[in-house]
């Protein structure tokens, strides 16, 4: 099959597996946990068999590593990550806003199992807003058939930005100080709970960056060339190449790239963080600007 063929094919099964998802939605869903807090539902896992069974279909050479367990064929030349429910949280506790996520990597034939290759398709649905994000590497991204681009916003201060938090030791990250400076400096941060929109909507200019700790490849996969297509840049925090393996994700519009980029360099220094005031100083403070 073609190269071109890849996306086109990959929404369509990202389309079924948001229509299996709207579903379980509607008519509620029970949780269970997989670790400590992270949660899963019967829709995750009703989504990632029926995303393998198609991709099993269209492409039977190809190799599947997904959220809830899959492992196929790993050493193949053509890889899927497949994030069948990304945002499960948000579904349990009915918010709106999750997707799925289709990415395919191609590597080279004798490439270790667990190094790089090349990200070259990638598809995030958002079943409930009914928006396909949809890229090939060299072949622009696009909104439901229309060519998207990142933002022109220039500046941090004007600036929206988003990001998210670890389910599991919370208290251990330092992200509360970055979301902190980051508010201070610009229009606002988004915590939406799904990296994939986020990614998805540095691309199409909806945000100017995006940063995250702890991310796997499943989330990442599609929405780094959905931002590389879209004319923006994913790096590490310090400017460095991004890996597949990361635990770090930082994505922008490539204007404002530097001027974050900085700002994490200071924080990870220990400059340039505020104390983060109690409830009690918080109060007083308010209390004695009135």
């Amino acid at each position: 099959m073609k190269r071109f063929e890849f996306a086109h094919v990959a929404e369509g099964i990202a389309r079924q597996a948001g229509a299996l998802l709207r579903g379980f939605y509607e008519k509620g869903v029970a949780t269970e946990y997989k670790g400590d807090v992270d949660l899963v539902t019967e829709a995750d896992r009703a989504s990632e068999k029926m995303i393998r069974e198609k991709l099993t279909a269209a492409f039977p050479g190809h190799g599947i590593y997904g959220e809830e367990g899959t492992r196929d064929q790993l050493d193949s030349e053509f890889r899927w990550y497949v994030d069948p429910l990304d945002g499960t949280t948000n579904f349990a506790h009915g918010f709106p806003a999750f997707c799925v996520i289709l990415g395919l990597e191609r590597r080279a034939p004798g490439l270790a199992k667990d190094a790089d290759g090349e990200i070259i398709a990638g598809v995030i649905y958002d079943p409930l807003r009914d928006e396909m994000f949809s890229a090939e590497r060299g072949k622009g991204a696009f909104l439901n058939g229309k060519a998207i681009h990142v933002s022109k916003t220039g500046t941090l201060s004007e600036s929206l930005t988003a990001t998210g938090f670890p389910s599991h030791k919370r208290h251990s990250s330092p992200n509360v100080h970055f979301y902190q400076e980051i508010t201070l400096r610009s229009h606002g941060v988004r915590r939406a709970g799904s990296a994939g929109l986020d990614l998805a909507y540095v691309a199409c200019g909806r945000l100017d960056g995006f940063w995250e700790f702890n991310l796997n490849p499943w989330d990442t996969s599609a929405g780094i060339l959905l931002v590389e297509e879209a004319g923006g840049t994913v790096t590490h925090f310090d400017g460095g190449k991004f890996t597949l393996d990361s635990r770090e994700v930082f994505a922008t519009n490539g204007l404002v790239k530097a001027e974050m980029q900085h700002l994490f360099q200071e924080m990870f220094a220990g400059r340039e963080m505020g104390a983060i005031p109690t409830p009690a100083e918080f109060a007083a403070k308010r209390k004695a600007e009135k």
